[in-house]
């Protein structure tokens, strides 16, 4: 399976990309249909369904990136270093879309791609999600619905703290997760894997799941974590939780002022840094331009190494 991922997935990425056509025309906010691509290398977790399902999994493009939704069926995509570079780190790679889509290019492949050049044997997670139309055009509304503005506070402003986030039913993500990591225990020989350096990266929701596995998880052993714009509450941490590094820009809606996972985990004691970027906005992946979260990933690897994440223990 090893030498089959490690050959295959150089070609695979650029087939993806060539089926994904990115053009002119698809870098707007415009949703456009997308033909589902082949993924040969994914790995089925066999994890289950999703209840009350009623539609098939289904590709789209907002903003040149290939997104996929109504997914009921989890994999998990490997994109393995070449031979020679591997340090024998690991990063399940967790994209975002609220649980209703996944970001699978800018917050997926282009990431895992990334962590392969430093020598991090990545996976991508496509976990499972909850339903939404089968029909386009009414995803297409629901997406652009209107979203009520924040009430002002009796000074004016709008920096009021914001409503407790609705506590979605996690179970089959956390499950995917969970099938996820044991894959890369099972497979850790074959694939080069360091079983006490495997680490979670997620975005936005991705970064929600990455908080819920660390936190509620009872058979994940996470070595370190990485929140990329998620949320930012706080939280009851853990004994034994592990280090996390968190990203969020200043402009991202996810802020609003707030600093309290960062404070629960300091508090608790546990190795945490946190980089607030001026500006970046929301779903920024690897970086847009002319914007100073973009040396984001930079910032990542130095802390991988200063904390002896990309050396064996």
């Amino acid at each position: 399976m090893t030498k089959f991922y490690k050959k295959t997935y150089p070609v695979v990425f650029v087939i993806i990309l060539h089926c994904i056509t990115w053009n002119a025309l698809a870098q707007d906010g415009k949703i456009y249909p997308l033909e589902t691509p082949k993924e040969p290398n994914a790995i089925p977790l066999a994890t289950g369904s999703v209840k009350d399902q009623p539609a098939p999994e289904t590709w789209f493009r907002q903003w040149g990136d290939p997104m996929a939704r109504n997914i009921s069926k989890a994999t998990l995509t490997p994109f393995l270093p070449e031979k020679g570079k591997a340090n024998g780190a690991a990063v399940i790679v967790v994209p975002g879309g609220g649980y209703r889509w996944l970001s699978m290019g800018n917050e997926g492949w282009e990431v895992a791609e990334a962590l392969a050049k430093k020598g991090i044997a990545a996976f991508v997670l496509k976990y499972r999600l909850f339903p939404t139309a089968e029909s386009l055009d009414e995803f297409t509304a629901w997406m652009n619905r209107p979203r009520p503005a924040p009430p002002k506070s009796e000074d004016g402003s709008k920096n009021n703290p914001p409503s407790p986030p609705v506590q979605l039913d996690l179970t089959n993500q956390l499950e995917d997760a969970e099938a996820a990591y044991a894959i890369l225990l099972k497979n850790a020989n074959e694939w080069g894997i360091d079983t006490s350096r495997i680490g979670m990266v997620g975005f936005s929701a991705g970064a929600g799941l990455t908080m819920h596995a660390t936190l509620h998880s009872k058979t994940m052993k996470l070595a370190f974590i990485g929140p990329i714009y998620g949320g930012m509450g706080p939280v009851q941490v853990p004994k034994n939780a592990p280090p996390m590094f968190n990203v969020i820009a200043s402009d991202d809606f996810l802020f609003n002022s707030q600093f309290g996972v960062i404070d629960s985990w300091f508090k608790a004691g546990r190795p945490v840094e946190f980089h607030l970027y001026q500006n970046g906005g929301h779903g920024f992946g690897l970086g847009n331009p002319n914007r100073t979260s973009n040396r984001w990933f930079e910032a990542f690897m130095h802390w991988l190494d200063v904390n002896k994440f990309l050396m064996a223990k």
